[in-house]
């Protein structure tokens, strides 16, 4: 004359019907929202990448190597004001400034820009004052070929 007390058969154990809630992710829509951001990261992340603009002399040189670090570049514009990066800097204060940046490790070389119309003796006081700082390694950044002769 016992009865059992257990009403769902199975000893105890729950069964799963339809609409059981599962215990498990489902990566598929993570999968695809990440795919999605990387593409958008993709293309937006050129345009995010800016700087002071100089109108550079061409030239007809061979491109040289991608740095392996980030590079220092610095740039004279045509009415003679001085850029590390897009921070102003003063003539005097240029080579200080560049040994604060290398503290935290740059690429050796260091990149010197110059707009076409900026006087040449400025551009060589840059240089100058890179170079007396302790800077040995200098690049110029030119345009590149665009049809000349």
């Amino acid at each position: 004359m016992g009865m059992s007390v257990n009403a769902g058969g199975g000893g105890g154990r729950r069964r799963r019907g339809k609409h059981a809630p599962m215990s498990e992710i489902n990566v598929t829509p993570m999968v695809d929202v990440m795919l999605v951001l990387l593409i958008i990261f993709m293309v937006a992340a050129p345009l995010l990448q800016t700087g002071i603009d100089v109108n550079l002399p061409e030239s007809k040189g061979q491109q040289i190597e991608a740095p392996k670090k980030d590079p220092v570049a610095v740039t004279v514009k045509a009415n003679g004001d001085i850029f590390i990066g897009d921070s102003q800097v003063q003539m005097a204060d240029l080579a200080t400034k560049l040994k604060a940046i290398s503290q935290n490790g740059y690429d050796e070389t260091i990149f010197v820009r110059g707009d076409k119309g900026v006087n040449y003796g400025t551009v060589m006081e840059v240089m100058s004052r890179i170079n007396q700082g302790g800077f040995k390694k200098l690049s110029f950044v030119l345009n590149g070929e665009k049809g000349g002769t």
